[in-house]
């Protein structure tokens, strides 16, 4: 399959794909990104090979102690260029792993961000969103939206990878995208995939 264009010539320009990966499922009882899918690939896998085929340059950032996930994640990209980052300070929230990743992310035109419980959105609507952000520009954010409820994977402009490498806490990107206003570009689409997660074991 053919992988998704990052908009650039060279190993700097264009864009890609943040994938966090370095939560701790508390919720979920259990390390979610190892549970198996219908298919029998884990959770990590599913949206590494979604990512993977969608982005030409993609980061996955998981926590100390995940040696044993990388060979999966290597795999699983079939050969796209992955990169990966191990955050020491996962502990603290999602903002220090968003900041990791984004750390690694500073010479590019735009990054997405993604979450690794959401390997459920189609390719057409990961290629319509990044279509979008090339349009939209440096200052923009593509947030798609299904339903009137906001989704992931979300796109920042390269205005805003330095703000994304300083962040913290919970909330992950959450007060950039608050406080954008009308630079945030909401994206309606029918893809239910944009705001299907795995937060509990399934029934």
């Amino acid at each position: 399959m053919k992988r998704g264009s990052d908009g650039g010539s060279d190993g700097n320009a264009g864009g890609g794909a943040l994938l966090l990966a370095a939560g701790f499922s508390r919720r979920f009882g259990s390390d979610k990104r190892r549970h198996r899918l219908a298919d029998g690939n884990s959770l990590l896998a599913a949206s590494v090979a979604l990512y993977s085929q969608a982005f030409a340059k993609l980061i996955v950032v998981l926590r100390p102690g995940d040696d044993d996930l990388v060979a999966e994640v290597q795999a699983s990209a079939e050969g796209a260029k992955v990169e990966i980052v191990f955050c020491a300070d996962a502990i603290e929230g999602m903002g220090r792993s968003l900041a990791a990743g984004a750390a690694a992310a500073q010479a590019w035109d735009y990054l997405f961000v993604a979450l690794a419980d959401m390997p459920w959105v189609s390719l057409d609507t990961l290629a319509h969103l990044r279509q979008e952000m090339q349009r939209a520009g440096s200052a923009s954010i593509i947030l798609p939206v299904k339903g009137n409820h906001p989704g992931h994977p979300v796109g920042f402009g390269a205005d805003y990878l330095p703000a994304l490498a300083t962040l913290a806490g919970d909330q992950g990107a959450r007060s950039l995208v608050q406080k954008a206003g009308d630079r945030v570009h909401r994206v309606v689409v029918e893809d239910a995939g944009v705001i299907q997660d795995l937060d509990t074991p399934p029934a």
